[in-house]
């Protein structure tokens, strides 16, 4: 049913990580040249300086904001998939490797970005690379509720 504690899981699951493609994964300033370098979960933004327009690069960098918005997706047809919970374990295993490829593309942007565009300066990492490890964390504990009622419904099969 949709009013059990996994539910709430799976959603908060696939909320994080829709909501990661809004927030900076890293980001890198320059005060003095106003020379500003952000990485997005479906972009880079490159600001030369305050009077500029910035520049967007959308490739490779898109393939956070894909895995992520797959992660979520997979997260919220596990929600409307309860009456088989079978499926709902290996969709919550496969949203496992997904989440980890998305975290993983979303260090190794942000590592290259910081040796390539400004390594004298040191930048920091935004928000949206925090959220895709706490929606994972809600992935266990869903998987794990939904494991439990599994074994409940085995347990009460047996009686009968």
């Amino acid at each position: 049913m949709i009013q059990r504690i996994q539910s709430v899981f799976l959603f908060l699951v696939g909320s994080l990580m829709i909501t990661s493609l809004f927030f900076p994964v890293w980001e890198n300033a320059q005060v003095s040249s106003g020379e500003r370098h952000e990485l997005y979960g479906l972009y880079y933004r490159f600001t030369a300086d305050i009077e500029t327009a910035s520049t967007y690069t959308f490739v490779p960098y898109i393939a956070i904001g894909v895995l992520a918005f797959v992660a979520g997706g997979i997260a919220f047809y596990e929600i409307f998939s309860y009456k088989n919970r079978l499926l709902q374990m290996k969709l919550g295993a496969l949203n496992s490797v997904v989440m980890t490829a998305t975290l993983g593309f979303s260090v190794w942007f942000a590592t290259e970005g910081q040796k390539n565009w400004m390594p004298e300066e040191i930048g920091s990492y935004g928000i949206g690379l925090f959220l895709p490890p706490i929606a994972m964390i809600c992935n266990i504990l869903a998987n794990r509720f939904i494991r439990r009622d599994e074994k409940l419904v085995q347990s009460v099969d047996r009686i009968r």
